[in-house]
């Protein structure tokens, strides 16, 4: 395929993308808000504590094979290599299975062992729940991962960005018409909610796919898989501890109300970002692609269209979020405005993510996954640092101040490994 059909497959995707980003946008921050308003501030943050456990217990039990499946899916679908293509789909599966009911399990023989030696206190019923969450995420992730290599973007993103929060709010609001809701029946419910998506989409996808594909014999390169996953799941737990250390940290040096408070600022920023998730869904699978077709010239003009897409509705999203700061957050509660300063901190950090452009898909989409896993596990050992200074000295906003300043880091620090590696230049600036 030429660069100007790739760039036309690139828009027409990202356009289905944003839709779904946009719509899944509002209904997860009307949910977050929800949620918020009926459990309070303490309850709220227990149960954004025990999501942030199950979000990256699920990564764990993922150990890279999602991106594998992106990767890989993308290359055999393009070579027509079914046989491969359908024992990639099957046996990444059931592999993903069996390991995240194990990492549940071993997870839940430590659950015991602190039961028994400390008072979980409110933490105790959420957090079980949260690590029996794990299986549902692990698999749900794999199959959004397979399912965008076939660039099929709306069934991959709306199951779990729009199906599941909705299919949640609608078990909570039936919950509520008979009795209150806590933190406890928020996660059993989330569980619930998380469950029928995972069913309900790779039923739908397995009628979607060719025969071909789903007809045996097929080969499973078990081997090179693992050795992809590896240095893909370093940079994976990397970005995980960069995402949630600040939440998980603020739970174990302040307290459950504080999270609640600081989650609200963290789902906030969200808002910058959300166009670049949803340009970065189409764009991954044809970074690869150009990359193996050594297509220079496309690569830059894919990557320097995604910023010009990315970056300016994205100023515009955080210039209007530090305008109405105070009454978006007050949409959470009155407590919840004490966020104020946390929420401009980090919304200057995801301007910078969004600035670099698609730095972590140009260095994994192609050969330099290794160097991408170096840089972000530097990256979180800076981030754990600077949070237990930050949250020491000045609470939440300390948290947000550590979280901004390490993704900067890292976002500018790919930003010249892509340069010199890919001979590329994806940020904003260099459109000028």
């Amino acid at each position: 395929m030429q660069p100007s059909g790739l760039l036309t497959t690139f828009m027409r995707g990202a356009g289905a993308a944003l839709s779904v980003q946009l719509l899944s946008a509002c209904i997860l921050y009307a949910a977050q808000v929800w949620l918020a308003r009926w459990l309070g501030t303490t309850d709220y943050g227990v149960y954004e504590y025990a999501t942030a456990i199950s979000v990256i217990g699920a990564f764990i039990a993922s150990f890279g094979l999602p991106g594998v499946a992106l990767r890989l899916v993308s290359a055999y679908r393009a070579q027509s290599d079914w046989a491969r293509l359908g024992g990639l789909i099957g046996g990444s599966w059931r592999q993903l299975l069996l390991v995240s009911i194990g990492v549940a399990g071993c997870a839940t023989a430590g659950w015991v062992w602190l039961q028994s030696t400390r008072d979980l206190g409110v933490y105790t019923w959420p957090l079980l729940l949260g690590i029996w969450n794990i299986p549902g995420l692990t698999l749900l992730s794999l199959q959004k991962e397979i399912i965008r290599g076939f660039q099929q973007i709306v069934l991959a993103f709306a199951p779990s960005l729009i199906g599941q929060p909705v299919m949640l709010l609608v078990l909570a609001v039936s919950w509520r018409s008979h009795r209150s809701l806590s933190s406890t029946v928020a996660m059993g419910l989330s569980l619930i909610a998380l469950l029928l998506v995972l069913l309900l989409q790779w039923g739908w996808f397995q009628t979607r796919l060719a025969p071909p594909i789903r007809r045996p014999p097929h080969i499973y390169e078990t081997a090179q898989w693992w050795r992809i996953a590896l240095p893909l799941m370093l940079m994976g737990g990397s970005y995980m501890i960069l995402s949630h250390t600040d939440t998980l940290m603020i739970g174990l040096l302040l307290n459950a109300q504080d999270v609640g408070i600081y989650t609200a600022a963290l789902k906030t920023a969200a808002w910058v970002p959300f166009i670049l998730m949803a340009v970065n869904a189409m764009a991954a699978p044809l970074i690869a692609t150009l990359y193996a077709q050594n297509d220079q010239a496309g690569l830059q003009q894919l990557v320097s269209t995604i910023a010009r897409w990315m970056f300016y509705p994205a100023l515009a999203m955080a210039i209007a979020i530090v305008y109405f700061s105070h009454p978006i957050l007050q949409l959470f509660g009155a407590e919840f405005v004490a966020a104020q300063g946390a929420l401009i901190v980090l919304m200057l950090g995801q301007l910078v993510n969004v600035g670099a452009g698609s730095v972590g898909y140009l260095m994994t989409m192609t050969t330099y996954q290794n160097q991408a896993a170096g840089v972000m596990a530097a990256s979180a050992l800076v981030n754990v640092i600077l949070n237990l200074v930050g949250i020491h000295w000045f609470g939440i906003l300390g948290a947000a101040i550590a979280t901004a300043l390490s993704m900067a880091m890292w976002n500018i620090w790919l930003y010249r490994l892509v340069v010199q590696k890919l001979g590329v230049r994806p940020s904003i600036l260099d459109t000028f």
